[in-house]
């Protein structure tokens, strides 16, 4: 792509993500959200391959009925109330809807049928985008509102999520759907705290983009994209093996990596505010997700791919990409926990 272009598109995504992040007009947020959706739809197409269209064209659908229903659910509060601030959503119909929206832009459960097939038809680096920083708007605008939503509505969305994002990982042959689930459940985990600690939503987001970003530059760095390929990457770089199985761990919510941090104080918060049963759903999926997590590692460090190929297997992996991300994602995916105590603070 036309560097020009590409850098034309990348200010426009941030555009729409910090209009959006500085607006408490709805008009103005819906706009943010249409100009993050319209700046990345030429970078998931630039390959032109048809599971690439099919993805671009499954994604433009439901972002532009989510935004639809967002300038519907606005107006209709605007023509009850006569204010389009998001603080005074005093509709229940109108509420309702926002947040199914804002989650069917996310991607949480029951609203998530997109995600995986979007994500499986785009390249890596576009995949990362999706993933992380399309995130990031639509989950302001949800903890902006979260005071008008009703409680057992954001735990059930939860609830739903953690489970379905285990769940359908469970099967899956493909990275990048297993990556998709993933973000699933991650969205769970932030969904369900936000209304006792939208703090740490925040810390979850954070912690998820970092491991997020380290899981997605490693399979970008190795050209995998099939669980079958992990199998041939511990011959040709044994340690990025290494840290890509701790990575994963990460993801998984393992104890002494980054990903063990959130998922510890949001089941600390709920037990704290009388939740007993809540937290241990939470805590039943997050083993379902570990469960495909210790799979992906077993496979890539405990199985020797099949030697029936007639080809050479290459030493070392030839690539153009620069480490510098890659080494600085991982090492914070994996080493934060020891400064859980300064972020309790």
């Amino acid at each position: 792509m036309n560097p020009y272009v590409l850098t034309t598109l990348l200010a426009s995504l941030g555009l729409g993500t910090t209009l959006t992040f500085a607006s408490s007009h709805w008009l103005l947020a819906w706009m943010g959200l249409e100009i993050n959706t319209l700046a990345i739809i030429p970078l998931m197409t630039q390959h032109h391959h048809p599971r690439a269209v099919e993805a671009t064209t499954k994604y433009f659908l439901t972002q532009a009925t989510a935004a639809a229903i967002i300038l519907f659910a606005s107006t209709t509060n605007a023509w009850i109330s006569g204010e389009w601030y998001m603080t005074s959503m005093s509709n229940p119909i109108a509420t309702a809807m926002i947040l199914a929206a804002l989650a069917l832009k996310i991607g949480l459960a029951p609203m998530h049928f997109w995600m995986p097939e979007v994500l499986q038809g785009l390249d890596l680096s576009t995949g990362l985008i999706l993933s992380t920083w399309q995130k990031l708007a639509p989950l302001a605008l949800i903890i902006q509102t979260a005071p008008a939503f009703h409680p057992l509505l954001l735990t059930t969305l939860g609830l739903m999520s953690a489970l379905v994002g285990g769940w359908g990982g469970l099967n899956q042959t493909q990275l990048r759907k297993i990556l998709a689930y993933s973000s699933i459940a991650h969205m769970g985990w932030m969904i369900i705290v936000l209304q006792h600690a939208p703090q740490l939503t925040l810390l979850t987001l954070l912690t998820y983009i970092l491991m997020t970003s380290a899981a997605f530059l490693t399979l970008k760095l190795s050209y995998t994209t099939k669980i079958s390929t992990l199998a041939t990457t511990w011959s040709k770089s044994p340690l990025l093996t290494a840290t890509t199985l701790l990575v994963l761990l990460s993801l998984g919510g393992l104890p002494p990596l980054t990903g063990f941090m959130p998922k510890w104080l949001i089941l600390q918060e709920m037990v704290k505010q009388d939740l007993p049963l809540t937290a241990t759903v939470m805590a039943l999926t997050a083993l379902i997700s570990l469960y495909f997590y210790l799979g992906l590692c077993y496979t890539m460090t405990l199985t020797i791919s099949p030697n029936t190929i007639t080809s050479t297997t290459p030493w070392g992996i030839q690539t153009n990409q620069a480490s510098t991300p890659l080494a600085l994602s991982t090492v914070l995916a994996l080493g934060l926990l020891p400064i859980t105590p300064t972020i309790m603070m």
